[in-house]
């Protein structure tokens, strides 16, 4: 039998599953290209200059833009992520401000400037207590390998609140990623918050507290005490303690470090006294925050 005229056309094509099998947008625009490269090609330095290309063609730019500089980290070029977002964001829509931010936040970690990842942090609660957060609504959808889900207003106040607990370890200053920490555990507590405050805790030589977070884990009282990486930092904290079971006597080497720190910290006391998931107007507690921020230790 002879073939039927337009078969060899639908061979040639992409099976109508193709782009949902492999995750990719339709059409064959700059963008797209770029995504097929990255995705089912595996070429991410190919990928990179076909973002480009679509950044200056206006393909797609929110998209291409994140895109691009999730797979720069990937490579190591977090530093040209940073410039890229910085240079490149005005061109992309409000509504992918905050999706923008979440990547810087990610980069600066990656780069180690926790300065401006810090900064970035506090931009955010404050945008979450002016009512800005989610483009003023109480939820927002969110991608996890491939899948979505709701996520509350409360929710990602407590993980910003770990990302600046995280940022203040690593810059050393424990008393003020402890009260961190503490804000975000009243909020949504979870194990591994849980773990990060222990080791707070151990830092300022507060063991007898260290043993009581770490003991709600290990009993399994918290969202992802199951988890095989939470469990196995909680068992590892556990030896930290034991070797420092008969000691007790607090280090007063950082109590310096929070005064700088007090106005922000009790500014979130008083935000979650006075919890609302969205404000249209600013809370007062910010205004006095506001006024401190050049002092605040970043």
């Amino acid at each position: 039998m002879s073939p039927r005229k337009g078969d060899k056309k639908e061979e040639d094509s992409p099976s109508p599953l193709y782009h949902v099998i492999h995750k990719l947008p339709p059409g064959d625009s700059p963008y797209v290209r770029a995504k097929h490269v990255q995705l089912v090609e595996k070429d991410p330095e190919a990928a990179i200059v076909l973002f480009w290309k679509a950044i200056n063609a206006g393909d797609r730019i929110d998209s291409a833009l994140k895109d691009m500089a999730v797979v720069m980290k990937q490579q190591d070029r977090a530093e040209e992520a940073v410039e890229a977002i910085k240079s490149f964001r005005d061109r992309c829509s409000k509504q992918a401000q905050e999706s923008l931010d979440n990547v810087l936040i990610d980069l600066y970690k990656k780069c180690g400037r926790m300065e401006e990842q810090i900064e970035l942090l506090k931009q955010k609660l404050r945008m979450i207590y002016q009512g800005e957060a989610f483009n003023g609504k109480p939820t927002k959808t969110a991608r996890s390998h491939g899948k979505k889900f709701q996520v509350t207003i409360k929710q990602e106040t407590s993980r910003i609140l770990g990302n600046l607990g995280w940022a203040y370890m690593q810059q050393g200053n424990h008393m003020a990623a402890e009260a961190v920490y503490r804000k975000a555990q009243l909020i949504d507590p979870d194990a591994n918050k849980a773990c990060n405050l222990c080791s707070c805790l151990i830092k300022q030589t507060r063991y007898a507290e260290a043993w009581l977070v770490v003991e709600e884990v290990l009993q399994g009282k918290l969202a992802g005490s199951q988890d095989p990486k939470s469990r196995n930092r909680a068992e590892e904290l556990v030896q930290e303690l034991e070797q420092y079971q008969y000691q007790s006597a607090p280090s007063p080497s950082n109590l310096s470090r929070l005064s700088i720190e007090d106005a922000f910290i009790e500014g979130l006391d008083q935000l979650m006294n006075q919890w609302t998931p969205i404000r249209s107007r600013r809370l007062p507690i910010f205004e006095e925050i506001s006024s401190f921020r050049d002092q605040l230790a970043c």
